[in-house]
């Protein structure tokens, strides 16, 4: 079960990560029209794939006023991190959005000191320090903030951080998100096609296809991570989550031909070097506690 466990979270992550190359198929469609679009078919999937796994009752059953406000928000913070997401891999910086994944672990720490109040060990802190210093030194080198990075790793980590706060799984949860903003999606994809803007079913049939499967392509990989977090160690999930930025990074740099200068490569290698800081504590920390906790058990009998 642990190796499917795996197996799953690296399927899940790998989808995360050669996404650009679906986004890049349509680039020609504005991102907040393929946002809307990926809003919209993303509750017709969830909605088919609830129905076929009888999953309505254990939603239906959570909702109230104070989780329809999570949910709400969480709904909003997703939102932006698709908009940014998609703008940013369309108009070539994907190299920069692989940066805002890389950095995301690292807010999500942060977040919790401040909103959960969460204590780090001074060991936790260095790497977040570091991953401070690179951004600084990217921002000197840039000569302005890298924004698109910062957005998506802040707007992620707020997601998770109101996710956290919810009841319902991620199945169940994304479908309540889509959900909120169904009707405002269609209701601005509808506009647009009165004011002869809209994009679907005015271009190539196959990127028409490619729209309306946006829906499965967010869908699929959440579905995999279900099944791998349900099935192998938290520390595990935590590693594997950096197969999607790296495999975002080198689409960038050998596929997209996206420019990766020495400046660019200095503030990277801080930010690595603090995430390799950040997971060999983890791993180090988890160890160390269920050897604890063996010992315990050992004296306790």
């Amino acid at each position: 079960m642990k190796n499917k466990g795996i197996w799953l979270g690296i399927g899940a992550y790998a989808c995360w990560g050669v996404l650009p190359i679906f986004w890049k198929a349509i680039q020609d469609v504005p991102a907040v029209q393929i946002v809307a679009h990926r809003l919209a078919w993303s509750l017709v999937f969830l909605t088919i794939v609830l129905t076929l796994r009888s999953g309505w009752s254990g939603m239906l059953s959570a909702l109230n006023r104070r989780n329809l406000m999570i949910y709400s928000a969480a709904a909003v913070l997703l939102t932006l991190n698709w908009l940014v997401y998609i703008w940013g891999v369309n108009a070539g910086f994907i190299v920069e959005t692989s940066l805002g994944y890389f950095i995301n672990p690292l807010v999500s720490v942060l977040l919790g000191v401040i909103f959960m109040r969460e204590r780090l060990s001074p060991a936790k802190w260095i790497p977040v320090g570091l991953a401070a210093i690179g951004v600084i030194y990217l921002t000197i080198s840039y000569g302005s903030l890298p924004w698109i990075s910062l957005a998506l790793a802040f707007t992620f980590g707020l997601y998770g951080l109101f996710k956290k706060l919810s009841p319902l799984g991620s199945l169940n949860g994304l479908t309540l998100e889509t959900g909120v903003l169904f009707v405002p999606a269609v209701l601005y994809l509808v506009y647009l096609e009165t004011q002869g803007t809209g994009a679907f079913g005015h271009i190539p049939f196959w990127q028409n296809v490619l729209l309306a499967l946006s829906g499965v392509v967010t869908a699929v990989p959440l579905l995999l991570f279900a099944g791998a977090a349900r099935s192998i160690p938290l520390s595990t999930v935590g590693l594997l989550q950096y197969i999607a930025p790296t495999l975002q990074f080198i689409l960038g740099v050998f596929v997209y031909n996206e420019p990766f200068t020495l400046e660019k490569l200095v503030g990277y290698a801080i930010i690595w070097l603090a995430l390799l800081i950040f997971s060999v504590g983890g791993v180090y920390e988890r160890n160390r506690y269920l050897v604890a906790g063996r010992q315990h058990a050992v004296h306790s009998k």
